[in-house]
């Protein structure tokens, strides 16, 4: 998971990154809304925490912004603004959570494990893809109840296609996400990792698009 983070206040900037970190996740963390992205197009991240207040300019503004050019990705607003209107604003003007300063990490974690669950469509914490069944938090997943052996890459691999089940994903999308904070993988890597995820899940479950990229089938 590669969460985006644009908020300006230092302590809270880098604790959330350190609370992240030590979940096995990873960010980028930006204090400005003029150095926020105008769209997500190609992007690697999986999800933002968006303050509604920055010193030059609203986050609100930002979040009706992304959500008019059509950005789907999962936004959770965090903000001191703990009034119910400036939550219906949030909420009214495309995010997908709200959460009131201070919170508890454990609470921001839980939250971002909800938001990207609904957004691959998923009822609980064990996503299921046909006969496939993937535990994005315990890193573990099982075919047909048998427990699979995966590397992490693999693994990695699996649950991008996954997030998105019958749609296919770009090479050049796959190869940032799994490396968001490093150069990209090279393509010829990840076919490598999922000619060797075809072996263990079955070829029929991945179906190349020639020239294109890779689909998760049921």
């Amino acid at each position: 998971m590669h969460i985006l983070i644009i908020e300006d206040d230092l302590a809270l900037g880098s604790a959330l990154q350190q609370a992240l970190k030590q979940e096995g996740i990873s960010s980028e963390w930006l204090r400005r809304a003029a150095d926020a992205p105008h769209s997500f197009a190609g992007e690697g991240w999986d999800c933002v925490l968006l303050d509604l207040t920055l010193p030059d300019g609203s986050g609100l503004t930002l979040l009706r912004h992304w959500r008019h050019r059509g950005c789907l990705i999962p936004i959770i607003v965090i903000t001191a603004q703990s009034a119910l209107a400036d939550r219906l604003a949030g909420l009214d003007s495309g995010a997908d959570d709200f959460l009131v300063k201070p919170f508890a990490t454990s609470e921001l974690i839980s939250r971002l494990r909800a938001v990207l669950r609904r957004y691959a469509q998923q009822a609980s914490e064990v996503w299921t893809v046909g006969d496939l069944q993937l535990e994005p938090k315990g890193y573990r997943a099982r075919l047909q109840n048998t427990e699979l052996h995966l590397s992490p890459r693999e693994f990695h691999l699996v649950l991008e296609l996954a997030r998105e089940p019958g749609v296919v994903i770009p090479k050049g999308v796959l190869a940032q996400r799994l490396e968001p904070l490093g150069e990209a993988l090279d393509f010829g890597a990840i076919e490598v990792h999922i000619s060797n995820l075809r072996r263990k899940i079955g070829a029929q479950r991945i179906r190349t698009v020639r020239g294109v990229g890779y689909m998760l089938t049921a």
